[in-house]
């Protein structure tokens, strides 16, 4: 059963969404605001986070970076806004997905489930993937460059794993959306471009030059080692 951590100031949105998520097979914990949710991951060591962006005291961001400090949990983060420049900051601070409010119940359930998936809940890998300096552990999704450990999120970890799996193959932003999100996120394909971006930013030496993640412009992404 997965663990499930839900952080917002409104006490009544918490209770609704406890009562729903808990049936659909989840143990639901709720914090009214950043710093009693800073506490209860501290505490139960959730296996998702659903953090609000717009909180009195400790928003949204100032806890993400904090979760981020003390856990590698994948975050949807709730925002009134859709704004580019807000999705692309919580992407930045290490958020896996985000939800517009207002949104349905079931569309939380199912980015719940969909990030769970990516983040491999419940996988037993026990696979190394390796790639000039790059190793990538999928039983304990761990990745390191010459021996030096990388942080990823769980999103930025099985799109590493979905183009490694494809060396040396073009993979459509189409092709890696189904692959890495999922058939409902087919019209999302600007998270590719974004995560892209994140990734190189983690693995490249220099990202002007990238040595693993290619773009081969007007069809897709493509994985392989250039001789250093």
């Amino acid at each position: 059963m997965a663990r499930l951590l839900l952080i917002d100031d409104d006490r009544s949105l918490l209770e609704l969404l406890s009562g729903f998520l808990a049936p659909q097979g989840f143990a639901v914990t709720t914090a009214d605001g950043g710093r009693a949710g800073l506490r209860a991951l501290y505490a139960d060591h959730p296996d998702l986070i659903v953090l609000d962006v717009s909180m009195p005291e400790k928003d949204g961001w100032e806890t993400l970076k904090a979760i981020r400090d003390l856990s590698p949990a994948p975050v949807i983060m709730l925002t009134a806004r859709g704004d580019e420049a807000d999705v692309l900051r919580g992407f930045s601070l290490g958020a896996d997905d985000y939800v517009t409010k207002p949104f349905s119940f079931a569309q939380l359930h199912a980015r719940i489930s969909a990030v769970l998936a990516r983040a491999g809940h419940g996988a037993a890998e026990a696979a190394t993937l390796s790639a000039g300096d790059l190793e990538v552990n999928l039983g304990l999704r761990r990745v390191t460059r010459a021996g030096e450990a990388i942080a990823l999120t769980p999103t930025e970890f099985k799109l590493l794993v979905a183009l490694m799996r494809h060396t040396g193959d073009v993979l459509s932003p189409e092709e890696l959306v189904r692959e890495v999100w999922g058939p409902q996120y087919a019209n999302e394909i600007g998270y590719v471009r974004r995560y892209i971006w994140h990734l190189r930013q983690k693995l490249e030496r220099d990202v002007a030059h990238p040595a693993y993640i290619h773009n081969d412009r007007g069809f897709g992404y493509r994985f392989a080692v250039d001789p250093a």
